[in-house]
């Protein structure tokens, strides 16, 4: 499934960039949270997330918490209209325990990891998780080139979780490697800039579709 960032649409026509992605082939919109904090950038608060709700009022919102204590805002994105909220492994002492909180209102769970982060901060939680989110950038900003390590990390969790989770990858994802990600195990890929930053966008969505369907393979 291709996930359309609205961290690289045009914020001055948001809904009817959302709509334009879901029209042209995305099936769902990822919704970018930084903070400040966790990392160098600041993005886009509930409101927005509400007003996309509004909006599309049959899509599936996922949220990306990039913030440093997301106990804190899963409240009000659940409110705000998100279907499933994915935090980082690297921000929370007890990740089982705060899917279990988020859990309980509503939501399905991701849990995100960094490029640099090892699969040994993840197993633990394998099983906990609704979906695994592969970073394959450093987050924080949109348009980076893609890390190809995290093609290895990919490939680990979905021998891992088999069908049970699925695997999310964000970050510089492109028709260039789409055909990889998804022969990784990727089922989710997210897309910014190789979508809403070219000036067609449902030629954009139809190259990126077109990559994910190709044949490849990852050693």
């Amino acid at each position: 499934m291709l996930a359309a960032s609205v961290f690289a649409a045009d914020f001055a026509a948001l809904g009817q960039s959302a709509r334009l992605a879901l029209n042209a082939g995305a099936s769902l919109l990822h919704v970018d949270i930084m903070d400040g904090h966790f990392v160098p950038n600041l993005s886009m608060g509930p409101l927005v997330c509400a007003a996309l709700r509004r909006v599309c009022p049959d899509t599936f919102l996922d949220v990306h918490l990039m913030v440093t204590d997301p106990k804190e805002f899963i409240p009000a994105f659940v409110k705000a209209g998100a279907n499933s909220i994915s935090f980082h492994v690297e921000a929370v002492k007890n990740p089982k325990e705060l899917a279990a909180y988020a859990r309980d209102m509503g939501v399905s769970v991701g849990l995100a990891s960094n490029p640099d982060t090892q699969v040994s901060a993840i197993e633990p939680f394998l099983n906990d998780f609704d979906l695994h989110l592969v970073m394959s950038v450093h987050p924080g900003f949109s348009g980076q080139g893609f890390i190809e390590k995290s093609l290895v990390k990919t490939k680990w969790i979905r021998e891992r979780v088999g069908a049970r989770a699925r695997v999310e990858m964000d970050g510089g994802v492109e028709p260039s490697n789409g055909s990889r990600c998804v022969a990784a195990g990727a089922d989710v890929l997210v897309s910014a800039s190789a979508l809403f930053g070219q000036s067609n966008i449902e030629q954009a969505a139809k190259a990126l579709l077109d990559s994910f369907s190709a044949t490849s393979r990852v050693d």
